[in-house]
């Protein structure tokens, strides 16, 4: 059977993201999502409430790790992965959980928490999934050469919303094959469809603003009595 698979969502643990659990549920429903990643920000508190809360999506705990040189998500893990790790050493903590690596938003020219192309160059055939569409990605610094030779080394091409509001989920995602493990789910994913909408720009706006407002208030002096 087939299903859609949103493989990059973050919940209101990651700082520029306001999504609950029943707001994921809701949105992935109403666009014929049966599964979800969540990958948030150097936690997985949010990857927990959402397994706990959502019974009518299958979830695939994630965490999109900030390295010493650039982001890398893991997927189908049992625990955080602390940020700030060489990529080597993150993919191997990766591994020893039995998940699966994968290098978002590889070629958006203006995120400054890519994936830099040395790592992925020193990570060849470590690589298990990269976007090659990432719902918010504007402009793109498409690098052919690398891309062929990851694809070339084993890694599946695979779309993402990279949702952070309830307006992008699925608006890219997989069509495949329904998995029970790890195994099952990347030998489907390399069957797979992709199917690729671009949010709209105000997306940017907001989560940028949302950031903000999130930062000046934990700096706020707290008032008591």
């Amino acid at each position: 059977m087939k299903i859609k698979v949103d493989l990059h969502v973050h919940t209101s643990h990651s700082l520029c993201a306001r999504l609950s659990p029943r707001q994921i549920e809701t949105a992935a429903l109403r666009c014929g999502i049966s599964a979800v990643a969540i990958t948030d920000h150097n936690t997985m508190a949010g990857a927990r409430d959402v397994q706990a809360a959502v019974h009518s999506l299958k979830i695939i705990c994630a965490e999109e790790i900030r390295t010493t040189q650039g982001e890398i998500i893991g997927y189908f893990l049992q625990k955080e992965i602390s940020p700030g790790l060489s990529p080597q050493e993150t993919v191997a903590r990766i591994r020893e959980q039995g998940g699966l690596v994968a290098v978002p938003h590889p070629f958006d020219r203006l995120r400054s928490s890519r994936l830099q192309k040395p790592a992925i160059e020193a990570l060849m055939g470590s690589i298990d999934m990269i976007e090659i569409f990432n719902a918010r990605n504007m402009l793109i610094d498409e690098n052919p050469d690398l891309l062929g030779r990851v694809l070339a080394a084993g890694a599946v091409p695979i779309a993402a919303s990279d949702a952070h509001l309830p307006i992008e989920i699925g608006r890219a995602c997989m069509k495949m094959e329904d998995f029970t493990t790890p195994r099952e789910f990347l030998n489907h994913l390399r069957c797979a469809t992709i199917v690729a909408r671009k949010s709209p720009l105000w997306v940017h706006l907001a989560t940028k603003a949302l950031r903000s407002y999130r930062r000046l208030r934990n700096k706020r002096p707290q008032t008591f009595g």
